[in-house]
């Protein structure tokens, strides 16, 4: 088996992975990129619909979870969403804002992984796709051995992504690496997933799936006002994945139906003027029809709203407003776009990713215990903190 020399290996051609790879490039050094799929940036084709939700124009450290949230603040001060929308125009790739600040791609994700490879190339960064890492130890800086071949290197970057997605190739591999030179790593769950139905709950509103509205939705103290989707199992939509970085099992997850709308004001005013409409009907001008009508069949009413009583619209009101309920669980990593919990950032420089009982051996990207709220921050993540590492790898 040939052996290799090289400055820096990175494992990993993910987005974290590949900035560092090009960052450290730039700077003269050799780098090798080794990626077990058969292509790089996996994760970076199926993101945003096919269309990359590249990074997110208001970003913040509070868009981020870790058992340090001061951790991210560096990296992300030094390598902002506007250093990489000018990485993109650069590249000519023509892109829009949705909503809350979210960048996509005009066309598709691939113009990302186009302008990677442009980006690697440029800085003379070899990538080696389709090989699979078998051994790492440290000898004369570190000596790792592959399913094709043995390369010798002074620095090695850990950017192998999380738990999330398995069908792509996620592994726990990075994981594995940091406990074998002896670094913590914080519980791996699930995050940015959706949640599941007990049996109960399955049955009422199963054949809701498909039903969306915008909810106002709270776990653990964090509160998003986003979009719910009805699903077959449970619920999506990004208010729920939103929420679900933060459900523990066991806990509450609290809902507002209808944000926008007092129902006891409602119902109070259609009665007053002895409206003999049904209750779901009226209900079904601010909330979806099928989950109007299903949520007062589900509360045993079917008279007309003139008469009702005080404690009757009350009762109601407070079910729409404060709906609360246990989820069974969370869709799982097959389901999960990330993964909360990773290398403890304890363990880590916040400046150079480097862990702080080992030299030579970085961090970036997913891998570590933090994780970004929905809608491109995990994005801006890869790209600050394998900048960051780059200048120093």
């Amino acid at each position: 088996m040939a052996e290799r020399e090289s400055d820096v290996v990175v494992i990993g051609a993910g987005a974290a992975g590949l900035m560092c790879a090009i960052e450290a490039g730039k700077r003269g050094r050799r780098v090798v990129v080794l990626e077990h799929n058969a292509q790089i940036g996996r994760k970076i084709l199926i993101s945003g619909g096919g269309r990359c939700n590249f990074t997110n124009l208001h970003t913040r450290p509070e868009n981020f979870l870790s058992a340090n949230p001061h951790f991210a603040k560096s990296a992300l001060a030094r390598y902002s969403p506007q250093d990489f929308i000018a990485l993109v125009r650069k590249h000519r790739i023509p892109y829009h804002e949705k909503t809350l600040g979210q960048l996509f791609c005009d066309g598709s994700a691939r113009e990302i992984i186009s302008l990677l490879e442009a980006e690697c190339a440029a800085a003379g960064v070899a990538c080696d796709t389709g090989c699979t890492v078998r051994n790492v130890e440290p000898k004369s800086g570190f000596r790792l051995e592959t399913d094709r071949t043995t390369l010798q290197a002074e620095s090695i970057v850990v950017a192998t992504g999380g738990l999330s997605i398995p069908k792509i190739g996620a592994t726990s591999f990075g994981y594995g690496l940091a406990r074998q030179f002896g670094l913590r790593v914080q519980a791996c769950r699930p995050a940015l997933t959706p949640l599941t139905f007990a049996k109960q709950q399955q049955m009422e509103f199963a054949d809701l799936a498909g039903v969306s509205l915008e909810v106002t939705a709270r776990a653990s103290g964090a509160v998003f006002r986003e979009r719910m989707l009805f699903t077959h199992r449970g619920l999506s939509g990004p208010a729920i994945l939103q929420v679900s970085s933060y459900w523990e099992p066991g806990c509450e997850v609290e809902i507002d139906l209808m944000p926008d709308c007092s129902v006891a004001r409602l119902f109070a005013e259609r009665r007053a003027v002895a409206d003999r409409s049904e209750a779901h009907t009226i209900l079904g001008t601010v909330l979806p029809k099928r989950l109007a009508k299903r949520w007062l069949e589900l509360r045993g009413i079917s008279k007309p709203l003139a008469s009702w009583s005080d404690s009757e619209i009350q009762t109601v009101s407070e079910s729409l407003h404060a709906w609360r309920f246990i989820p069974a669980g969370t869709e799982g990593f097959e389901k999960a776009e990330v993964t909360a919990g990773g290398v403890d950032t304890d363990e880590i420089s916040s400046k150079t990713f480097e862990a702080k009982n080992v030299p030579r051996l970085y961090f970036v990207g997913e891998v570590l215990d933090v994780t970004g709220h929905l809608g491109g921050f995990n994005f801006q993540w890869a790209w600050a903190s394998g900048h960051a590492a780059g200048q120093f790898v």
